[in-house]
């Protein structure tokens, strides 16, 4: 397919988004079945179009003063595809699969404007309700940092040290552009590319089968440092999910101690066995029953709360999740976290650690969330986050945004990574 055909294609899938309020991934599914003659190059330039359209969707529109998917998609092509109309109009020419033309209205639009003059929350590419608590998390800095979460993300690796070292990992996928992360001690990266570029399918890898490494955005890597496992140690990874954090806590205990992981999603939980398994990992029980964790309570030297929230740090990869999120959904979200740290409380030892993370950038369900546990927990007391980030990557390692050096948030902006926020409570003796 030719430019013209892939951009009909990305139009078709936003106009279905915006139409049924689905995820972008079904929608994209949904037409590579209808679309069965579209080859993998086809497929990847039209997911490109369309969730960089996603990521800035509200400048896009502005600046086209235009909202309709048809514009959107032409945004991508003019803005971040380095595209001008004249060559598009010249590549369209006689193209019967391109998408009709931009408007008159919109080129206007489009050359007159200017995203300096739009409101604060467009030019962040954020809803407007959200701006508020942006500032109140990164002050002065929030429009850069709501900015640097609309840039593609990289394809992040975890070696298995289990497996094979970081080295192995990278020389092993030295065609893909691999090299070693700039903070993470066991992180591989490969560059997000531009364009229709695609990224490398490395699951079909033989260094993958082989339980080389896991793919594991940097920062979620960074937050299992943090944890500070320790190989004699019994730890609780109270909300599992998927088990990355679980698998990257595992090696770095070399097999030995132990790791529980639970999440009241058995759903979520269900891929872990087979990472487990791949990953050769043999200090790991999984539980997906809250009964089964009964007599372990007041037993574990660190319990990790990977606490549910509303993503907000991981909108590069999921920007459709951006345009849903609503006032509700983070209320609710704040409900479970406090729940969600009132039942993992009752397994940390005297003298352990609560262990609270979210991929979520928003003070409500961070700074302020840690703060109101602490205050109805008096036992329970904040360490030095960045402290503990200093003396495992070193003063040299780039640092993530922590107004007090008590809790960190981990951003593009700051460390080239996926939002995350991690704090370490203790537990008296």
């Amino acid at each position: 397919m030719r430019l013209g055909g892939r951009l009909a294609g990305a139009i078709e899938v936003l106009a279905d988004i915006e139409a049924r309020r689905r995820p972008v991934a079904d929608a994209l599914k949904d037409w590579g079945l209808a679309h069965r003659f579209a080859g993998s190059g086809d497929r990847a330039a039209i997911g490109n179009i369309v969730y960089d359209a996603l990521r800035m969707k509200l400048s896009h529109a502005w600046l086209m003063d235009d909202d309709s998917a048809h514009a959107l998609g032409y945004a991508v092509t003019l803005r971040q595809w380095g595209k001008t109309v004249e060559q598009l109009t010249a590549e369209f020419d006689g193209d019967k699969f391109a998408p009709a033309p931009l408007s008159e209205d919109a080129i206007k639009a489009f050359s007159s404007r200017s995203l300096s003059d739009a409101p604060l929350y467009i030019q962040g590419d954020i809803p407007d309700w959200v701006q508020a608590s942006f500032e109140a998390t990164f002050g002065d800095d929030w429009l850069r940092q709501a900015q640097a979460l609309n840039e593609r993300p990289t394809l992040d690796l975890r070696a298995n040290t289990l497996k094979a070292n970081r080295e192995k990992v990278v020389k092993a996928l030295a065609d893909a552009g691999a090299e070693p992360t700039r903070i993470a001690r066991q992180g591989v990266r490969i560059a997000a590319g531009a364009g229709p570029s695609r990224l490398p399918n490395v699951t079909a890898e033989l260094s993958f089968q082989k339980g080389w490494f896991e793919v594991q955005d940097e920062g979620s890597q960074i937050v299992a440092d943090l944890a500070g496992a320790q190989e004699s140690e019994q730890i609780l990874d109270y909300c599992a999910g998927g088990g990355g954090k679980t698998l990257a806590m595992a090696a770095s205990m070399n097999n030995k101690g132990q790791v529980h992981a639970f999440d009241a999603d058995r759903k979520r939980l269900a891929p872990i066995i087979e990472r487990l398994k791949r990953a050769g990992t043999r200090n790991v029980q999984v539980h997906d029953r809250s009964d089964g964790l009964e007599r372990y309570q007041g037993k574990f030297d660190r319990v990790l709360v990977d606490a549910p929230c509303t993503g907000t740090g991981t909108w590069r990869r999921r920007p459709d999740t951006k345009w849903r999120l609503t006032q509700r959904n983070l209320e609710e979200r704040v409900e479970q976290q406090a729940a969600a740290l009132d039942q993992a409380k009752l397994f940390v030892r005297p003298g352990g650690e609560l262990l609270y993370v979210t991929c979520s950038v928003l003070p409500e369900e961070n700074e302020r969330q840690v703060r109101r546990f602490c205050a109805d927990n008096p036992e329970f007391s904040i360490q030095s986050a960045l402290d503990r980030w200093t003396g495992i990557f070193g003063a040299q390692a780039a640092k993530p945004h922590s107004p007090d050096g008590e809790t960190v948030t981990l951003t593009p902006a700051s460390t080239d990574t996926d939002g995350f926020f991690f704090c370490t409570m203790k537990r008296a003796v």
